[in-house]
């Protein structure tokens, strides 16, 4: 990329009219949750400020992440690409590949020193001098080192990057961790899910890309707009967990009729993540939709939070603070927990008996 274009004028150079552009900027002010009054700024921003350069790098991780990044609907993510950011580095989605790729990775960090947004997907591996996880012949805690010295902004995508993922469950033979932990004191925003909702992964991006600065972040580097809320919280199937009806099995008549998947092991009393509300594949559905259990996957160590995740796990239910959560401090509202879960059970009884209440008035009436 020899000359930074703006947004506005990637789309007259592609013969889009302003109309398109417009449209596209709209779409980007509800993607980034801001409010409509916002949406000046962020036509400001696309028509003055030149592409941020990306670079998308790649550790100990299966691609899940950008498989999921290039089924964004809104914007798509070939829009995103093509107009909203430059890409310059992505084993996944870029066409050349080998020595010379890697050597244009060398030639961008110099470039652009201090200036481009670092994407990573997948974890660091350390064991025996990180040769569990290679790129371009050099481990990657290496290559992924030298490139964040010179980022302007680190973005970490899936649990991953964040946490360290599967390939750090017990006992985690390769040390694999989160990229947080070699980065020195530079912040990075956590993007937690295996994978994160596509259009959160576009959000987040356009937000560094468009203003310059991070999101605002709660206690555990995640983007408040699309962490700030539980599971619980937007799952349409919560009335059935106030009312005390639950599914006792995958396949009983609860289930069936749509009941909470609380003693399933469902893990959205005490997830943070926006897939009651934003869902995958164009608000097409989540797993609490297709009748599967939250499983935690943007929590901190969920693979090892439990024997299995249709165990029920009775820490579960309300707590109010994000920044509990993010700060490892869930057992602080186990009264909570317990208070809530008791108040339901005795709702639940309250309306039977009422119910049988009424069935014997009406048994009497009749005779």
């Amino acid at each position: 990329m020899e000359k930074r274009e703006t947004m506005w004028e990637a789309y007259v150079s592609r013969g889009l009219s302003r109309r398109t552009f417009l449209k596209g900027c709209v779409a980007l002010t509800s993607l980034m949750g801001l409010s409509t009054d916002m949406f000046s700024k962020v036509v400001e921003a696309a028509e003055t400020k030149p592409l941020p350069v990306v670079i998308w790098m790649h550790g100990h991780e299966c691609t899940g992440c950008d498989e999921s990044f290039i089924r964004s609907a809104s914007p798509l993510a070939s829009d995103l690409v093509l107009t909203n950011i430059a890409l310059e580095y992505d084993h996944l989605l870029s066409a050349s590949c080998g020595e010379p790729f890697e050597r244009h990775l060398e030639e961008t960090v110099r470039k652009y020193y201090g200036q481009y947004i670092l994407a990573v997907e997948g974890a660091v591996s350390t064991t025996n001098n990180g040769t569990y996880c290679m790129s371009g012949g050099k481990p990657f805690v290496d290559n992924f080192q030298n490139v964040a010295r010179g980022a302007a902004a680190i973005i970490a995508y899936g649990s991953c990057a964040a946490y360290g993922g599967v390939q750090a469950a017990k006992p985690n033979p390769t040390g694999s961790a989160g990229i947080s932990h070699y980065v020195g004191t530079k912040q990075v925003v956590n993007v937690p899910g295996c994978p994160p909702i596509p259009e959160v992964m576009t959000g987040i991006v356009m937000h560094v890309a468009l203003f310059g600065k991070l999101p605002t972040l709660d206690s555990d580097g995640r983007p408040r707009q699309f962490y700030g809320n539980r599971i619980h919280d937007t799952c349409y199937r919560r009335p059935f967990f106030d009312a005390g009806m639950f599914a006792d099995h995958f396949d009983d008549a609860g289930a069936k009729a749509g009941w909470c998947l609380y003693k399933l092991g469902c893990r959205g009393p005490e997830t943070y993540n926006s897939c009651g509300n934003l869902r995958w594949w164009q608000g097409m559905s989540y797993p609490v939709q297709s009748g599967a259990p939250c499983i935690g996957c943007s929590n901190k160590d969920f693979w090892d939070s439990g024997a299995c995740f249709s165990e029920r796990l009775p820490k579960y239910g309300p707590l109010p603070d994000v920044d509990i959560i993010g700060a490892g401090l869930a057992v602080a509202s186990a009264a909570g927990v317990a208070v809530h879960g008791a108040l339901s059970v005795v709702q639940k009884q309250k309306r039977d008996e009422e119910e049988a209440r009424e069935n014997e008035g009406k048994q009497v009436a009749g005779k």
